[in-house]
């Protein structure tokens, strides 16, 4: 073993050329390995185990390298779930946010003058309003998702312009007036495209919003991979305790398990909006229903001999209409003629909530011009029109607005509480790592002495022992 001095010399001079350089590639293990390899055969076990330790230490710095890739990956993905947070939390806020302008505008409430008060019908409404204001034209008549609020009808003023007002439905009269941005229209806005204005088809602020319903997809099948037997946790209550971390993490679980059938939905008709923003930008259309409005023949109309317009039918007898072709519909929006040429529209749900059937009918005849009924859908239709409801929770009145608004805030906490988890991890990791490369990477390398068991032809203890 006299050449195990030397070889020991060469390790330590090879190893200090490694790390103190910047190419730590396969490379380098490559050349070890020529440079070590016709020595394991001639100087025994003490270089093969030089040999090994050499090969290791390429190793780790592959698992370092490996390591900070790691974290940067990690840091890079922290804007993303931030994002992924604000859109829940103001996702939270849209849901509610007609109901909370509710709660601050009087005008937007029913107003019942007395306990008796009887709802007028759409005909009585339309009347008292032409009786009250005789310069202007009654157009659509809504019935918003909840009879705590007032009507939303359409009028047009003498000038051209055409608002939404807040009519009281037990009175008739005007409320006021809908502003044309509000709190609901800001919330939904910043929800569903952060405000980017639609210049020509899609914003891009809708595609950079949902295209987040595909890593919250990701995020809950790999939860459910990653929590083993994940039904256990449905009752297991938040350490308040034992600190942040098991506090959070906790928090983040409970959450989890109580929000999957939640985060399922919202991803998937999130990702749906992706999707239909792509077709929509396309020109391609899965729709049945005629995208060009049926119109009332110059001939079928009838004359008179004063030269006014012609009779027609009352909006009552043409929700009865309505009625009749769409077995229980709740009637709840009514679009008088706009023109002679033009027929009134009604629309509602009937027992399957999550879609619109209209109908529109002849305001001469009373005959059924054209409609849109739930046989008239294709089965892929059934599915991409419970799309939006089914998102958004607009379907079923206050009680569906308050769980999707509970599940909403429930997701949110969780993405919070997860990201607070996964920042804090990622900065220690980070911490450690930056400590662990300056260990391996000293301003100087000096290895330890070892002793050599070997016997030599000089006297130990010397200074000739040291050459």
């Amino acid at each position: 073993m006299r050449g195990f001095p030397v070889a020991l010399k060469q390790f330590f001079s090879f190893k200090r050329k490694i790390f103190l350089q910047e190419s730590r590639s396969h490379s380098s293990l490559t050349e070890c390995e020529a440079l070590y390899r016709p020595r394991v055969q001639t100087e025994g076990a003490a270089l093969r185990l030089l040999y090994i330790v050499n090969r290791d230490c390429l190793s780790m710095s592959k698992k370092s390298r490996s390591k900070i890739w790691f974290l940067v990956h990690s840091w890079l993905a922290l804007p993303i779930w931030f994002f992924v947070l604000i859109v829940c939390v103001t996702g939270t806020l849209a849901v509610i946010s007609k109901e909370i302008m509710w709660l601050a505008n009087p005008e937007m409430r029913d107003n019942r003058p007395s306990d008796d008060a009887q709802r007028m019908s759409f005909e009585q409404i339309r009347a008292t309003i032409e009786r009250n204001e005789p310069d202007l034209i009654v157009g659509t008549i809504m019935q918003p998702d909840g009879d705590y609020f007032a009507l939303s009808v359409f009028v047009t003023y003498p000038d051209g312009r055409s608002v939404p007002a807040y009519v009281n439905p037990y009175t008739g009269v005007i409320q006021g007036l809908t502003p044309s941005f509000d709190f609901r229209r800001f919330t939904r806005a910043l929800h569903g495209w952060w405000l980017v204005p639609f210049t020509n088809g899609y914003s891009w602020g809708w595609y950079l919003v949902s295209i987040l319903g595909l890593p919250l997809l990701a995020s809950l099948v790999t939860g459910l991979v990653v929590y083993k037997k994940f039904w256990r946790g449905f009752f297991k209550p938040v350490r308040f305790s034992q600190g942040p971390r098991i506090f959070w993490g906790d928090l983040h679980r409970l959450s989890g398990v109580w929000s999957i059938w939640f985060i399922a939905v919202i991803s998937i008709t999130g990702t749906w909006f992706l999707i239909q923003a792509i077709l929509g930008d396309n020109q391609i259309s899965i729709s049945s229903k005629s995208q060009v409005a049926s119109i009332i023949p110059h001939s079928a109309v009838p004359l008179t001999a004063d030269g006014r317009p012609a009779p027609t039918i009352s909006l009552e007898k043409a929700v009865e209409i309505a009625k009749e072709r769409i077995p229980g519909l709740e009637a709840s929006f009514i679009t008088p003629p706009f023109n002679a040429y033009s027929n009134m529209q009604v629309g509602g749900r009937s027992w399957y909530p999550l879609m619109f059937q209209t109908a529109e009918i002849n305001p001469y005849s009373g005959e059924i011009a054209a409609s849109h009924l739930l046989s008239d859908r294709n089965k892929l239709e059934f599915v991409t029109e419970s799309m939006r409801p089914l998102h958004t929770g607009d379907f079923g009145g206050i009680w569906i607005k308050l769980i999707w608004a509970f599940f909403g805030l429930l997701l949110s906490m969780m993405v919070l509480s997860g990201l607070l988890i996964w920042s804090k991890r990622t900065a220690l990791a980070t911490l450690n790592a930056l400590k662990r490369e300056s260990r391996t990477n000293p301003a100087t390398f000096t290895p330890a002495s070892t002793p050599d068991t070997t016997r030599s032809p000089l006297a130990t203890r010397t200074p000739e022992n040291s050459l």
